[in-house]
């Protein structure tokens, strides 16, 4: 069985004790790909770091809307410097957080705008956070339409079925997490079960959302493997068919170029 889990945090300091032996989990556990991804422009570079020196671990980098407070224009232009690194496959994560207010929503909507652009010009895939702004970022994209990034993916979907429909529309793709394994996640498992499986993908987001049984946990890369079993049992397909499917279209997604 193949992995690969496109959305993970390993520069962050959970995992300053033990960080290559979560790494040799993941690798033992079929994780064939993992895409670190930053949220602000010191973590971008640590992800940057932390993929040169495996070759199966690549980098997005990007500003987080919840680091949106502390970044200035000198930290878009070095995003998008960054952003030309041979290993960086996405810019990401990128987007509108609205669950705590909308205090700063302009300048939520300005770094996010910003950022898509830097995608656009750089011909990169985008990694989409989205929390209680779902109508702001429809209103976004459907505006800079023509000048987006051709791939984008929103990460860590959760139960919006109109979200859910409007990517289906649009030929975009969606990224479960470990929130699929929850006994309380109907909503999210209906919408794995109903979308196109060519347009999903897998994503632990270590070191958060630990998936069942091990819910509450720090969580790692090697876990994905618990989400794709999940999507397989609500799709009810094998779960090596679905394996090969989710790690087909993550490879396509990041233009990873695969090893002979």
């Amino acid at each position: 069985m193949k992995y690969f889990d496109t959305h993970c945090h390993l520069d962050f300091p959970d995992y300053d004790k033990d960080r290559e032996e979560v790494i040799k989990r993941a690798k033992e556990g079929g994780v064939e790909y993992i895409v670190n991804v930053g949220v602000n422009v010191e973590s971008s570079k640590k992800c940057i770091d932390i993929s040169s020196k495996y070759d199966f671990i690549f980098a997005a980098c990007g500003i987080h809307p919840s680091e949106v407070d502390k970044c200035s224009k000198s930290d878009l232009k070095e995003i998008e410097k960054i952003g030309r690194d041979k290993k960086v496959v996405a810019i990401g994560e990128i987007g509108l957080d609205f669950y705590y207010g909308k205090d700063n929503k302009e300048k939520q909507i300005e770094i996010f705008t910003s950022q898509l652009k830097i995608a656009s010009d750089l011909s990169l895939p985008v990694i989409i956070h989205q929390r209680e702004s779902r109508d702001e970022i429809i209103e976004i994209l459907e505006k800079m339409k023509g000048n987006l990034s051709e791939k984008i993916v929103f990460h860590c979907f959760g139960s919006d079925e109109k979200l859910a429909q409007y990517c289906e529309e649009n030929g975009f793709f969606i990224s479960f997490t470990g929130i699929i394994t929850f006994k309380n996640a109907s909503g999210v498992k209906k919408i794995a079960k109903n979308f196109h499986l060519e347009r999903i993908m897998a994503e632990t987001d270590s070191p958060y959302l630990s998936p069942s049984p091990l819910r509450g946990k720090r969580n790692e890369p090697a876990r994905v493997r618990y989400i794709v079993e999940e999507i397989a049992n609500q799709k009810c397909m094998p779960i090596k068919e679905i394996s090969d499917v989710i790690f087909v279209n993550s490879v396509k997604f990041f233009s990873i170029p695969l090893q002979n």
